[in-house]
């Protein structure tokens, strides 16, 4: 605590005045020291993920808005009712100058969707049958159901065609190390403007200066105008904002999709009754939790935002329905502590950070009255109500309630797998709607709100752009060097 104190009073004062348009761009995120990590062996790092993009790059890409645009594939066509894509690769090189083939393009994907990879995107593309090479410079993906969502999950970091020796991708920066665990990225060489006498070296703002850091730090450096963006905050790091001098404009708020709210990580005991976990859905205040927070975050009782490739409009929880209670919360655990005299404990995961302290402290006190004991735990520790805090990679209604069966019932998991392996888009609706209905029955998740994400942003990055996907390329944060 003491370490944290020189800190929490130069978050106090000073101001942001905005920094010079000179000189490379430093890209603050929240997480720890970048490194080019592989997908195949599990979830990444913020600082990692914008590291992969930058030095590597998909078949396709996000652009500023978070809009599809070409990345490793200079165009594509869809076929066969959308069950085949075929991808053109452009003149690329690897970062040793090497031309890059569409074999090892193949060869790098399928290791990312094999059996033994943990891509955190390989369980949502199953529907991917096989991956060949066309000719040395095209590639087909074949799927044994149309998806319409591939090229979104396609232009995420994690599927990235990064080599692994020598480790290096064909992105739009070359990456190298600075000191205290940076990484300096320049715009990468161009071979489309090799024989153009007009070119010229990339202006030193072209260059981006990646640190990963904790929130506080991050925020410090901006207020200090030590840094030109801050990228990657969350609900858990939200609160220091308060507490620092920064100009109201350099704050944006991306209109983020996705899936914030308690899975019902611990389905024994108190929480194997349905109605029970209901009780514990019912009596928490969303309001009073994004209250607390940033103005406009709003609440919300459904999974799914809207109907997206649902058959049917969100379901409506069934403790929300008149008369579909017969107790009331606390008269629920009045009854289950005469069956079972010993304390009622809950655990209840959340992250670090004071935003966490925040949510925690809303969602104990609800259970402390309905005379439940709760016990705050860490994210990894074994847990009876686990958060969830997602950002959805595409638009579809199965993504969101997947995240929320962590675990659910066997009527929603059964709806879920057949909307995996349906082969028409149109039986794929019916089954999501299905899973959606039978999750809201199970009450297998709380849901509070869309998830909190947000950025400091200098006015120098004038091409920084809010957007659903909370995703920010550094190579599209300046008008003038993209």
């Amino acid at each position: 605590m003491r370490r944290l104190l020189p800190l929490v009073l130069l978050l106090f004062a000073g101001g942001c005045d905005s920094r010079s348009d000179a000189g490379a761009v430093v890209v603050s995120a929240i997480g720890g020291a970048p490194a080019l990590a592989d997908p195949a062996r599990g979830s990444l790092t913020t600082p990692d993920r914008l590291l992969l993009d930058s030095a590597a790059q998909g078949l396709v890409r996000f652009d500023a808005a978070g809009q599809i645009e070409p990345g490793l594939a200079e165009r594509w066509t869809v076929l066969d009712d959308g069950r085949s894509y075929i991808f053109r690769i452009r003149d690329a090189t690897w970062s040793d100058g090497k031309p890059v083939t569409a074999a090892e393009v193949v060869a790098i994907l399928k290791r990312q969707l094999s059996p033994a990879s943990r891509n955190p995107l390989r369980p949502f593309l199953t529907a991917i049958h096989e991956i060949v090479e066309m000719t040395p410079e095209v590639i087909e993906v074949r799927l044994t159901r149309p998806r319409p969502d591939l090229l979104k999950l396609f232009a995420q970091p994690e599927l990235a065609i990064v080599r692994a020796r020598p480790p290096g991708g064909s992105g739009p920066f070359r990456a190298g190390a600075i000191p205290q665990g940076g990484v300096m990225l320049r715009p990468s060489f161009d071979p489309s403007r090799a024989d153009d006498e007009d070119a010229t070296a990339p202006p030193p703002q072209a260059s981006v200066r990646l640190i990963g850091e904790r929130a506080a730090k991050a925020i410090l450096h901006f207020q200090h105008r030590d840094s030109d963006l801050v990228t990657g905050g969350s609900f858990a790091d939200w609160p220091l904002l308060a507490q620092a001098s920064i100009p109201p404009a350099t704050v944006r708020v991306d209109p983020a999709a996705g899936v914030f709210g308690l899975a019902i990580a611990d389905r024994t005991g108190f929480l194997a009754d349905p109605g029970n976990r209901a009780a514990i859905a019912q009596v928490i205040d969303r309001d009073a939790i994004v209250a607390a927070f940033a103005p406009g975050w709003a609440a919300t009782l459904s999974i799914l935002p809207e109907q997206l490739d649902s058959a049917a409009p969100p379901a409506v929880p069934t403790w929300q329905q008149a008369g579909a209670l017969n107790l009331s919360p606390a008269e629920r655990v009045r009854q289950w502590r005469q069956m079972h005299p010993l304390p009622l404990y809950l655990r209840v995961a959340v992250p670090a950070g004071p935003g966490a302290t925040i949510l925690y402290g809303h969602v104990a006190a609800a259970l402390v009255r309905i005379g439940i004991v709760p016990q705050r735990v860490a994210l990894a520790e074994p847990a009876d109500l686990r958060l969830v805090d997602a950002v959805a990679p595409y638009d579809s209604a199965r993504w969101y309630l997947a995240m929320a069966c962590q675990p659910c019932g066997d009527t929603a998991q059964a709806a879920l797998d057949a909307a995996r392996d349906a082969p028409t888009l149109a039986e794929r609706a019916r089954h999501i709607a299905d899973a959606d209905a039978a999750l809201a029955a199970d009450v297998a998740f709380v849901p509070i709100a869309r998830p909190l994400r947000w950025s400091l942003v200098s006015v120098r990055l004038k091409a920084w752009a809010g957007n659903p996907r909370a995703w920010h390329p550094l190579n599209r944060l300046r008008t003038d060097t993209n």
